[in-house]
């Protein structure tokens, strides 16, 4: 029998921050892929394209079929993924204002294949406008794979946050580091599922303004009403716009309850994204600024760990107010 401490390390529950899967060494799988999906829409689509010949955009992700999932095994992880994707593209002739729409097909985005090496096919939809085909062959090309790169970084950092178990030795040393990087910006939040171990999850607050041409009351009505938010996120919802209410959006990557409602005026919620620690949320205050036939949103997001910092601001410039801005547009498109 070995002397106490001269154990094999792999069972030594009391290195483990919380006594779970001691030193990173047995099997865990995380599908990744609901996450993805939504991740990916956030690179590519809004992806802008200009040149001599014009300006394009992708402006759908028409096709997005495959998986993706994460493993941990003795402390290393394995990605397993593998997409094909259609996206549809818009341009703008710059001599001549004409029009002309198309679609970019990545047909085995995997794991097998290195970005550069990834096949992406360029089409237009029949006439003129072969200048701007060329330039998504070209430049339009090169900014869809560095978008599939910022996925994959993502997927490889945001996803998999806290698969690798931080043992009581790294937490401290980790939180020493952060804080000494970060300076005072960033705060020490307690996540309640390791309450009872302490361990601490440094945050920050994120701050942000938009401008939307839209009356506060519409604007309100956007973030509290299930047939409007199912509409701009085009994904199904839960919104329960009541104190303690449920909130799910974006095929669950994003979750939490209504904690203070002021009609036109005020919305606070407990936020969290799916790939945080779990049970750590945010505190979201969105104040809403009446001016006149504009609104200014203030967001206000505290709590937000340092890691996923600019995620989560991408995750509302994109996902929401980019998308609530389309979603306004064509509503006043239809009434015209």
């Amino acid at each position: 029998m070995a002397k106490w401490g001269q154990g094999d390390p792999r069972w030594i529950v009391e290195e483990r921050a919380d006594a779970t899967n001691v030193n990173n060494w047995h099997w865990t799988e995380r599908d990744a892929t609901s996450w993805s999906k939504s991740k990916l829409k956030e690179v590519l689509v809004g992806l802008v394209v200009e040149g001599e010949a014009g300006r394009c955009e992708i402006s759908d992700l028409k096709q997005v079929e495959g998986e993706a999932s994460c493993n941990s095994r003795k402390g290393k992880l394995i990605f397993f993924y593998e997409w094909n994707l259609r996206l549809s593209w818009k341009g703008t002739v710059k001599e001549s204002g004409e029009k002309h729409k198309g679609s970019v097909e990545i047909p085995n985005l995997s794991e097998e294949n290195e970005v550069d090496d990834t096949e992406i096919n360029i089409s237009k939809k029949k006439g003129e406008g072969d200048a701007l085909k060329d330039l998504m062959r070209t430049e339009g090309t090169m900014k869809v794979r560095e978008a599939l790169r910022d996925y994959l970084k993502a997927l490889k950092t945001e996803f998999t946050l806290g698969m690798i178990l931080p043992t009581k030795a790294t937490v401290g040393q980790e939180l020493a580091t952060e804080e000494k990087l970060s300076g005072s910006s960033v705060q020490d939040s307690v996540s309640p599922s390791l309450d009872t171990v302490g361990v601490k999850i440094p945050t920050v607050k994120v701050l942000m303004r938009e401008i939307f041409n839209s009356p506060a009351d519409e604007l309100y009505s956007i973030f509290t009403t299930k047939e409007l938010v199912q509409k701009f996120s085009k994904c199904p919802a839960v919104i329960e716009a009541e104190k303690g209410g449920k909130i799910q959006m974006f095929d669950g990557c994003v979750s939490g309850e209504y904690t203070e409602l002021v009609p036109s005026q005020r919305i606070v919620l407990k936020w969290r994204c799916r790939n945080w620690p779990d049970e750590h949320y945010a505190t979201v205050a969105l104040n809403f600024k009446d001016m006149a036939a504009q609104t200014e949103l203030q967001l206000e997001c505290n709590g937000v760990p340092v890691s996923n910092e600019d995620s989560t601001r991408q995750c509302w410039k994109k996902q929401y107010f980019e998308d609530i801005h389309i979603f306004l547009q064509q509503s006043k498109d239809n009434m015209e």
